[in-house]
C-alpha cells in the first residue's frame, strides 16, 4: 500500500489487511440450521467493497451523501460498509424490522439519496419508495430462501458482487474527522433520532476490544445482534476486523440456538443486551447447559435478578458495562465490583455523576439521572437534523442519559430505570426484573415482558402491572395456577394485575422489549387478556 495509509480509517485498515493476510476467514455468517454458512476473507471484503463503492458514485452517491440500507446480517453489510468508508458515503444502516411509517421516516429524515436491501424486505421498502420517488435503487441483493420477485423491476446487488472487479476510486476518502454512518435510536418512545457517527469512532472500539475486553489471540467471538446496532459494531465486528479476530454472526439473534451455535464453532466470549439474558434464562434448562467453550459474556444490562444464576447455569462469568450510542461508557469486570452494577467510567476519560432535577449531585443510594463529562475536550452529540434536541442533550457541558441510577458509597454505579419509566404501586418502585425472573422460571413461559399501565384506582404516577407472556410451545394456559406460582415467589405488590397472552414479544434492533408496542396492544376486554 502507498505511503498515505491512515491509521484506523476503515477502508485503509481492510486494503492493509488484504495486501498481508488476504484469505484470513475473519467473519463466518452462520445462516440458521438449513443453511449453510457463509465465511468471509479479507480479500473478499475489499473486492467486494469496491465493486459496491462503484455502484454507488454510478448512482451519483459520493461524499457526504447518505443511503440507507435494509437488511438482516450478511456478508453484503460488510461490503456496503466497506463501500461508505472507500467513498466517504454515509450509510443508514436500519433495523430490518422497521415497517410502515417508522421505515419510511428513517429514510426520509435521514434524506437518503439510495438504498440497498434484501429481497425479503421488497414489500416493505417499496410501499416507502412510493412515496419517496427520489431515492434511487442502488440494488437489491437475493440470498438463498428468499423469493426471486425483484430482480425485474429493481438493480441486482448479486449481479453486481459477480460482475468484473473495480478497485479502488482514484477519488476515495482519506478522512477519519467526517460522518461515516447515521445509526437511529431504538425508538421505544416516540420517533427514533439519528446519532450522526463520525469515522474515528473505529479505532476507539478497537482500543477498547484490546484494553477493556481483553480479546486474546486464541478468542472467537460471536454476536445475534443486529449490525445495525451499535452493540454489534462496537463489540464484535470491529474488533474481529481491526485485530484479525474470527467472529461468528448470525443472520439473526437466536436464544434456543445459542449456546449450540457456540458449541459448533467454537466461540468463546459473546455479547448480550439485558432484555436478551433474560430470553435466554427463559429457555427451558438442559442437563449440558454449562457445558460450552464460553467464557466470558459481555453484557449490558444484566438484571440483577438472574445475574448469579445465569453464571452458574452456563458456567461463564459475566462483564457488565454500559455504553449508548451518544456516548459514555462505564464497565465492571468479573470480580471487581458488587453484582448489580454496571461499574465505574474509565479513569482519566471521563467523570459520571448522579444529579437532582437542579444539577446538584445526588448522596451514595439516592437516585438521579446519570450523566457525563469528559475529562478533555467537551462532549457533542449530534442528532441529524435536530440541533435543539442535540443542544438539549448536551445542555450545560455533560452528555445528560436520560438513565436514572444511583451510586453507593465506593462509588460503583447502578441502573435503576429510564427517565419516566419507572413503575410505581401504591407508592413503591416495582423493578420489572423481578417479576419478569419470577415468570421465566415457570416451565410455561418462554419469553415475558412486563411493563405498566395507567392505575385503575386513578392515583397520578401510579401504574397496574402487565406481564406479556409468550406461553412455551405445547402449553395450555392455567393463569390460575400461574398467580398460585407467582404468589410463592413473589411479594405482593409485585404480582400484576393482568396477564397478556402473545404470540411474540416486539423487540428493537437491539433486543430490548417493546413494551410501547404491547401497551398499544393492551386491553382488558381483549381474549388474550386475563385479570389475576
Amino acid at each position: 500500500m502507498s505511503g498515505d495509509f491512515v491509521a484506523g480509517l476503515f477502508s485503509d485498515e481492510v486494503v492493509r489487511k488484504c495486501e498481508t493476510m488476504p484469505d484470513f476467514p475473519v467473519i463466518t455468517f452462520e445462516n440458521g440450521e438449513s443453511l449453510a454458512d457463509e465465511v468471509v476473507t479479507y480479500k473478499d471484503l475489499f473486492v467486494n467493497g469496491c465493486k459496491i463503492a462503484k455502484a454507488l458514485q454510478s448512482a451519483g452517491i459520493g461524499k457526504g451523501d447518505r443511503f440507507s440500507l435494509v437488511m438482516r446480517n450478511h456478508p453484503e453489510f460488510l461490503y456496503t460498509l466497506l463501500a461508505a468508508s472507500i467513498t466517504g458515503a454515509v450509510v443508514v444502516p436500519i433495523d430490518p424490522r422497521s415497517k410502515g411509517s417508522k421505515l419510511s421516516y428513517q429514510i426520509k429524515d435521514s434524506n437518503s439519496k439510495g438504498i440497498i436491501f434484501t429481497s425479503e424486505f421488497t414489500p416493505d421498502v417499496e410501499k416507502s419508495l412510493s412515496d419517496l420517488k427520489d431515492v434511487k435503487v442502488i440494488g437489491v441483493s437475493y440470498k438463498e430462501g428468499f423469493e426471486k420477485n425483484v430482480f425485474n423491476q429493481f438493480p441486482s446487488l448479486n449481479e453486481i458482487l459477480e460482475g468484473p472487479e473495480a478497485g479502488l476510486p482514484d477519488n476515495r476518502n482519506r478522512e477519519l474527522n467526517t460522518p461515516f454512518e447515521i445509526i437511529y435510536t431504538s425508538g421505544t418512545t416516540g420517533d427514533p433520532k439519528g446519532v450522526v457517527i463520525k469515522a474515528h469512532r473505529m479505532p476507539q472500539f478497537t482500543m477498547l476490544a484490546q484494553f477493556i475486553w481483553q480479546y486474546a489471540a486464541d478468542d472467537k467471538l460471536y454476536t445475534g445482534l443486529s449490525l445495525t446496532h451499535g452493540n454489534a459494531q462496537s463489540v464484535t465486528l470491529v474488533p474481529a476486523l481491526m485485530l484479525n479476530i474470527p467472529a461468528v454472526i448470525s443472520r439473526k439473534f437466536t436464544k434456543s440456538r445459542l449456546w449450540d451455535v457456540c458449541r459448533k464453532h467454537g466461540c468463546t466470549t459473546f455479547s448480550l443486551l439485558g432484555g436478551m439474558m433474560m430470553g435466554i434464562y427463559s429457555e427451558p434448562r438442559k442437563a449440558n447447559d454449562a457445558d460450552n467453550p464460553v467464557r466470558k459474556v459481555l453484557s449490558a444490562g444484566t438484571p440483577l435478578s438472574i445475574w448469579a444464576d445465569f453464571e452458574k447455569r452456563f458456567n461463564v462469568k459475566i462483564h457488565e458495562w454500559y455504553g449508548a450510542v451518544e456516548g459514555g461508557f462505564a464497565h465492571n469486570p468479573p470480580g471487581d465490583g458488587p453484582i448489580g452494577s454496571f461499574g465505574k467510567p474509565i479513569e482519566g476519560l471521563m467523570d459520571m455523576k448522579i444529579i437532582r432535577d437542579d444539577d446538584s449531585e445526588c448522596a451514595p443510594g439516592e437516585v438521579g439521572e446519570l450523566v457525563v463529562a469528559q475529562k478533555q475536550g467537551k462532549v457533542e452529540v449530534e442528532y441529524l437534523g435536530k440541533s435543539k434536541a442535540s443542544a438539549e442533550k448536551t445542555r450545560g457541558g455533560v452528555l445528560r442519559t436520560g438513565d436514572m441510577c444511583h451510586k453507593d458509597e465506593k462509588g460503583w454505579l447502578f441502573f435503576d430505570f429510564r427517565k419516566g419509566g419507572g413503575l410505581r404501586r401504591q407508592g413503591d418502585f416495582i423493578l420489572p426484573e423481578y417479576v419478569e425472573k419470577a415468570l421465566a422460571d415457570l416451565a410455561d413461559v418462554s419469553d415475558v415482558c412486563v411493563y405498566g399501565i395507567p392505575a385503575e384506582s386513578g392515583s397520578p404516577g401510579e401504574s397496574d402491572i402487565v406481564a406479556a407472556v409468550v406461553l412455551a410451545p405445547d402449553t395450555k394456559l392455567d393463569v390460575k395456577r400461574i398467580s398460585k406460582e407467582l404468589n410463592k415467589t413473589l411479594e405482593k405488590g409485585y404480582i400484576p394485575q393482568f396477564l397478556q397472552v402473545v404470540n411474540e414479544i416486539p423487540k428493537t434492533a437491539s433486543e430490548k422489549n417493546l413494551d410501547r408496542l404491547l401497551r398499544d396492544e393492551f386491553s382488558k376486554e381483549a381474549a388474550n387478556v386475563y385479570r389475576f
